[in-house]
């Protein structure tokens, strides 16, 4: 425990508590039963603060949440993030760990080293983005997925998310931000018809601001990485 405080800023302590407690209150206040949303809405906001320095641990969180998010859509029809979820973001974060792991600064296994994608590897990930969220959208409506025009954006943001993630790239943050954006709006539709999933969407608040976080922490260490 003295350990893990001396690893993290007070910022970073500050910010992860401030999700905690907000998360547990929002499940009390609003679910008290679904208590699977609140073990992932926990590991989730706990993945992000390690991703944000850069550790493996919190690409190994992200295989956990992944598979607990992708069960929880399922039980609103939310087909678009059970499809993105179980079978792009997991898998993906599952490589993204190896390469992680494999690509350590200076020897220090708990850092990544950051990466820059060329131009012409910018193109081609926008291409790929573009006939992922083409193929996703008729999947989609094929399953008759709820909010199908949010669902398909956000299988678009969660693809540039996992892809840039992969690639050690600083700005696998701002496409996670995005991402959760989108997501707000899609839990928002989905507590109007159920007001349990008012935890998820404060959830997803909670991820926002520590995706904003990891992105500014991850300019920082590309910074103090090429100096």
């Amino acid at each position: 425990m003295k350990s893990l405080l001396n690893y993290f800023s007070k910022l970073e302590f500050i910010l992860w508590s401030s999700s905690v407690l907000l998360i547990i209150v929002s499940f009390l206040a609003f679910d008290r039963t679904n208590y699977m949303t609140l073990i992932a809405s926990l590991i989730g906001v706990t993945s992000l603060v390690f991703s944000a320095k850069g550790n493996p641990f919190g690409q190994a969180l992200m295989i956990v949440f992944s598979l607990l998010y992708g069960i929880i859509s399922y039980t609103f029809n939310y087909y678009g993030e059970m499809l993105t979820y179980l079978g792009m973001t997991m898998p993906m974060a599952i490589f993204a760990l190896i390469s992680w792991i494999r690509n350590p600064y200076k020897g220090n296994k708990a850092e990544a080293k950051v990466n820059s994608i060329s131009n012409t590897e910018q193109i081609l990930m926008w291409l790929a983005t573009a006939i992922v969220t083409i193929a996703f959208y008729f999947i989609l409506a094929y399953f008759g997925t709820a909010n199908i025009i949010p669902s398909t954006i956000s299988v678009t943001t969660s693809f540039l998310a996992v892809y840039l993630t992969f690639r050690r790239s600083p700005y696998f943050a701002l496409a996670y931000a995005a991402n959760d954006v989108v997501l707000i709006i899609l839990w928002v539709l989905a507590s109007i018809t159920d007001i349990h999933y008012v935890s998820v969407v404060v959830c997803f608040v909670a991820f926002l601001f520590n995706d904003i976080y990891g992105f500014i922490s991850w300019q920082k260490m590309k910074k103090r990485q090429t100096e």
